[in-house]
């Protein structure tokens, strides 16, 4: 069982890598969160590794940090939860963000994420709360709050919007929490505005 790789990157893209660890090539599946932490072609990478093993296949999927594991970990223990699902959740949504929002239980931002349901929201908030609170320690955890709904709203709206212009979601998505994450209080036109600014 493969738990950490270290190496050098061979071939890096957004479906996967390459490492080169002692002569032989390791295809890992990354998600977006540590791909875009990742060093380039021809450096020395580290990843702690989860090794998926299937009738038909054994899969290494890695991470930059030891929080992305443990919340893709938390994540496939979920019914109807697989591996590539988590993989989608955990580029859709920053990991701090991701084990916050498990942690309050909230189903309405972890469905905002693209590729989750309802269902599968209120699974991942019903099962995981707990766990995400244990792993969270003594930090202070901010309840869902109307103010936290009109929010969500907001981004809804403006995600829509971008979609509507023919952005990708995930492109969109980013960019709209980058321009949140630099202004708490802000409307939706300039949101958006911002926002096409972000993905120019």
């Amino acid at each position: 069982m493969i738990a950490h790789l270290s190496g050098i990157m061979l071939q890096k893209s957004t479906q996967c890598l390459v490492i080169d660890a002692g002569g032989i090539g390791y295809e890992v599946i990354v998600p977006l969160s540590t791909f875009y932490a990742l060093p380039g072609e021809g450096e020395r990478v580290n990843l702690h590794i989860h090794t998926h093993v299937r009738e038909d296949a054994l899969s290494l999927f890695g991470f930059h940090s030891r929080l992305e594991k443990d919340l893709f970990l938390m994540l496939i223990a979920v019914s109807g939860i697989g591996p590539k699902l988590a993989v989608n959740i955990l580029s859709g949504i920053g990991p701090a963000e991701l084990q916050e929002a498990m942690a309050r239980g909230d189903a309405l931002r972890l469905q905002s994420i693209p590729g989750v349901g309802k269902k599968t929201a209120e699974r991942i908030a019903l099962e995981l709360k707990d766990r995400a609170l244990k792993s969270l320690g003594e930090r202070e955890i901010t309840p869902v709050s109307t103010a936290a709904g009109q929010d969500k709203e907001l981004v809804d709206d403006a995600l829509s919007a971008l979609t509507n212009l023919g952005y990708h979601a995930k492109s969109a998505r980013k960019a709209v929490e980058m321009v949140r994450e630099a202004q708490s209080d802000i409307t939706l036109e300039v949101l958006i505005r911002e926002a096409l600014k972000k993905l120019a």
